[in-house]
């Protein structure tokens, strides 16, 4: 497997975190079921064939995307194919500001994938089509980053309030409060909840209890004796009643389900 990360340059590593690109991936699995992350991506797909979402439950296709499309911030699991024999580049956002980037608010994109062209402000086919050229990953990153300094850095605009409390949020999930942040901010509860919803995808008490999901999930991956009340309570979680229905609603599947189940990347679990 080909695997390459890529941090773009002033200004737009203020609003992604990395490119990320891969190919030759071979796992034993076609299916895998990905658990929400908080995070929200653009994928391009580097191959002629159509890539399908599968229904949680039948695993029916249900949708089929093509060459690029957008992935919105995710409340439940989306199932997917495993990645074998594909070759893609992902625009990773840092939380809370692909909003930047797209001519719809993020609560618009709630649970979906799009077509990336319905959502972003450019053609961003065309874009798709000069990665396709580019004959190596670094000359691809290099494209991509170039391709949307040219048609984004005019739009790339922070929220200081937004990405205080989502800064907040994702490091002290088990501590913070949303009226504590309203409060700092000076904001009413009904003015953050529509920041974040435009800007997020979600309200900050859904956002927070996603990242107490996630804290959760990087918590089972790195003890190798699982201590639930411990767990429960690190995160944040007000008892394990809480925890366990959280998780369940997040994942589909009980703490203890994902435990034996989980996959060799962190919110994959193969499915079939």
């Amino acid at each position: 497997m080909i695997a390459e990360f890529y941090t773009p340059d002033f200004p737009l590593c203020q609003f992604i975190e990395h490119f990320f690109y891969y190919r030759d991936y071979s796992p034993l699995h076609d299916i895998d079921r990905l658990l929400p992350e908080g995070d929200v991506q653009l994928i391009f797909d580097l191959t002629d064939r159509p890539k399908p979402i599968f229904d949680n439950h039948s695993l029916k296709e249900i949708q089929s995307c093509r060459k690029a499309w957008f992935s919105g911030f995710r409340t439940i699991p989306i199932t997917i194919p495993s990645g074998k024999e594909d070759e893609m580049l992902i625009v990773q956002f840092r939380k809370g500001k692909a909003h930047a980037f797209l001519k719809t608010p993020m609560h618009a994109l709630l649970n979906s994938v799009v077509d990336a062209e319905q959502v972003l402000q450019t053609t961003i086919l065309q874009i798709w089509e000069t990665l396709m050229e580019m004959p190596t990953p670094a000359l691809k990153f290099h494209a991509l980053e170039q391709e949307l300094l040219q048609n984004y850095a005019a739009h790339l605009h922070e929220n200081p309030f937004v990405d205080f409390a989502v800064a907040k949020i994702l490091a002290f999930p088990n501590q913070s409060s949303i009226r504590a942040i309203a409060d700092k901010a000076g904001y009413s509860q009904k003015h953050i909840i529509k920041l974040f919803k435009e800007q997020v995808g979600v309200t900050p008490k859904t956002f927070l209890k996603v990242i107490r999901f996630q804290k959760a999930i990087q918590q089972i991956e790195q003890k190798q004796t699982i201590d639930w009340s411990a767990v429960t309570y690190d995160c944040g979680f007000y008892d394990q009643s809480h925890f366990i229905a959280d998780f369940k609603a997040f994942s589909g599947l009980t703490p203890t389900e994902y435990l034996y189940q989980r996959g060799e990347f962190l919110n994959y679990v193969p499915i079939k």
